[in-house]
């Protein structure tokens, strides 16, 4: 069912190609969700995942978490997972800055993603990891220590959602897909648009023994840096 989402898409692409009007500038993401389901996505969300980003620039966005929990599994889980990056929230404290950006990778064309969550005590959280538009979902995303996770991108209630389909390790040109019984659970991150430029960002991660055990909200904004600033004179 994927594949054939994909190949649709990639067609959808040539369509457009062929078109008059202007393309978007990236269409990578709607290409894996389908044109139908993506034009279901309210415009800012379309705009956010069809911008390419030029050599050397980035796009930050700056919020704050406004929802976290985790039960004592998940909290294990976070820790264990400080091995390749610490990729999930390694407390619950809300309120705290929270920064993302975005940059092209210039050799790949891939993403790479760099979150940092401030914290009332301690250095600020940060994870990094780059989005590849590879394997056989169209995207992956890599963590640090070779692991990886494969994503299926859907549109659910005008929401842009990336889902698990499985976890993998890739070391010295070899591919190992962990069995389900090793991963930490079904990983869901929703990109959310809350109107007035503001979106949130949900990532939830439910085991299938011990239920939801991660939850984190945070609520974005893109930070614009002024047009011109004014010359400096001593």
């Amino acid at each position: 069912m994927l594949s054939s989402a994909k190949s649709g898409g990639w067609t959808e692409i040539a369509a457009l190609a062929r078109r008059s009007e202007p393309a978007p500038t990236d269409l990578r993401f709607r290409a894996l969700v389908g044109g139908a389901a993506w034009s279901g996505l309210p415009a800012r969300v379309r705009a956010r995942f069809s911008r390419r980003l030029a050599a050397g620039s980035a796009v930050t966005y700056v919020g704050e978490v406004t929802e976290s929990r985790r039960n004592l599994v998940g909290a294990l889980i976070a820790q264990a997972c400080r091995v390749i990056g610490a990729p999930l929230p390694l407390d619950d404290e809300v309120g705290a800055a929270a920064v993302v950006t975005v940059t092209e990778d210039v050799a790949t064309g891939d993403q790479f993603w760099t979150r940092m969550y401030g914290r009332r005590r301690g250095f600020p959280q940060v994870i990094q990891s780059s989005k590849r538009f590879a394997g056989p979902t169209g995207l992956e995303e890599y963590l640090g220590a070779g692991f990886g996770i494969a994503l299926s991108v859907s549109v659910d209630d005008r929401a842009l959602c990336f889902r698990s389909h499985h976890y993998f390790l890739a070391l010295a040109g070899w591919r190992l897909r962990l069995p389900a019984w090793l991963a930490p659970g079904a990983l869901t991150i929703s990109h959310i648009d809350r109107g007035g430029g503001w979106f949130a960002f949900v990532l939830a991660l439910r085991h299938p023994l011990f239920g939801e055990v991660v939850h984190q909200t945070g609520l974005f904004r893109e930070h614009v840096a002024p047009d011109q600033e004014e010359p400096c004179h001593d």
